[in-house]
C-alpha cells in the first residue's frame, strides 16, 4: 500500500521561502514519478512540478525559476523548494505518486494514482 506524507508547510511573508517534503512508502516499481499539486478555495487543482525516478523534472510556468523539485538520496522523499513566494502561491499543496511511468514527468492530476493529505502554504503580503 502506497502512503504519502507531506510536511513543511506554513506561513511566510512574500519573498520568503519554504521547503515542502513528501515521504513515500510502498512504491514497488523501479520506474515511478511524484508530483506536487496545489488548489485554492473555489479553484481547480493545478500541477506545480513533477519528478521521475530517473531524475527528469518538469514545472508549470508559475513555478519555473522559483521552485525546485528534487529527491533525497534514496528517492523516497520528494522535496519542493519554493523561493520568492508570492501571495498567489497561497494554496493547499498535495503530493502525488504514480508507478510504471516513463517519459515526460506528468504535471496533470489524472496521471497519478496515489495522493497525500495536503498541506497548507500561506504567503502574506
Amino acid at each position: 500500500q502506497v502512503q504519502l506524507v507531506e510536511s513543511g508547510g506554513g506561513s511566510v511573508q512574500a519573498g520568503g521561502s519554504l521547503r515542502l517534503s513528501c515521504a513515500a512508502s510502498g512504491l514497488t516499481n523501479r520506474n515511478y514519478g511524484m508530483g506536487w499539486f496545489r488548489q485554492g478555495p473555489g479553484k481547480e487543482r493545478e500541477g506545480v512540478a513533477a519528478i521521475l525516478s530517473d531524475d527528469d523534472t518538469d514545472y508549470a510556468d508559475s513555478a519555473k525559476g522559483r521552485f525546485t523539485i528534487s529527491w533525497d538520496k534514496a528517492k523516497t522523499t520528494m522535496y519542493l523548494q519554493m523561493n520568492n513566494l508570492k501571495p498567489a502561491d497561497t494554496n493547499i499543496y498535495t503530493c502525488a505518486a504514480v508507478e510504471d511511468v516513463v517519459g515526460v514527468p506528468p504535471i496533470v492530476d489524472y496521471e497519478y494514482d496515489y495522493w497525500g493529505q495536503g498541506i497548507q502554504v500561506t504567503v502574506s503580503s
